[in-house]
């Protein structure tokens, strides 16, 4: 298959976001399908199942205790207990994954989708929470109904917790897409420097810089290359002191966010 039909194919299977970076940039994003969303949703239910079956195998083996904790005003603590325990297991389970894995659980990780932000950025942990604590009306009456209906009618595929946190689902193959038009080769000596930690819109602000810096001044250049770096430094684990030129550890950076596929 030639590349101009793979790119056509893809336009029909899959909506498209684009979104405007102040850079001029745009940035395609393929929007995750309803069956996509469910069969991760799917995976991940199966795993929440699971570990309901293993807490009552562990409650069973201690069955003599169990009976006698719930003998009088201890039930009421342990009905307790129980509830909020399985509060967190259903609704906590994914927005602790979301917060802790960028946007995915092991459902999204294995099917290849994310939540990210309308604007491609990650969600907050309060958005994230936020989103996750409407799954709560998304899944009444059951099977996630009114999820998948409001789903249905917008163009984003979203449910009422992505038009609450202002967020949508998309595919993974969607960085792949963004492709730089300066060409370097990569280096694979010296240590990682972190680049898997910038967002989608740092990648697109390192691209714009290497893209257009042969077309700047000299001391413009150099200016701008420890701006942007400056910029994203807050976010790297290195320091910032590797001994390699501005650019160069521009360019590393943006080589690891891009092969990362937005881990």
């Amino acid at each position: 298959m030639f590349p101009h039909e793979q790119n056509e194919r893809s336009n029909v299977l899959f909506d498209k976001h684009t979104i405007e970076t102040p850079e001029q940039l745009r940035l395609d994003f393929a929007v995750a399908g309803i069956g996509s969303r469910f069969l991760a949703l799917a995976i991940d239910s199966l795993i929440q199942i699971g570990v309901v079956v293993l807490i009552f195998i562990i409650l069973a083996a201690f069955n003599s205790v169990f009976a006698f904790a719930i003998r009088g005003q201890s039930s009421v603590w342990l009905l307790a207990a129980t509830s909020v325990l399985f509060f967190l297991l259903f609704f906590g389970y994914f927005a602790i994954f979301e917060i802790l894995w960028n946007g995915q659980t092991p459902g999204k990780r294995l099917i290849g989708i994310r939540v990210v932000k309308d604007s491609g950025r990650p969600l907050t942990a309060a958005e994230s929470i936020g989103r996750n604590l409407l799954r709560i009306l998304d899944q009444l009456p059951g099977f996630y109904a009114i999820g998948m209906a409001v789903a249905l009618l917008n163009s984003r595929n979203k449910r009422l917790g992505d038009l609450i946190a202002g967020s949508m689902v998309v595919r993974e193959s969607s960085l792949a897409a963004i492709k730089p038009v300066w060409q370097t080769t990569r280096t694979e000596t010296g240590p990682r420097l972190g680049g898997n930690a910038l967002s989608i819109e740092d990648l697109a602000l390192v691209d714009a810089f290497l893209n257009r810096r042969n077309e700047l001044a000299p001391d413009v250049r150099s200016r701008m290359a420890a701006q942007i770096l400056n910029q994203l430094r807050p976010k790297l684990p290195f320091n910032a002191d590797t001994g390699l030129p501005t650019e160069s550890v521009l360019e590393s950076l943006a080589w690891e966010r891009r092969s990362a596929g937005g881990n």
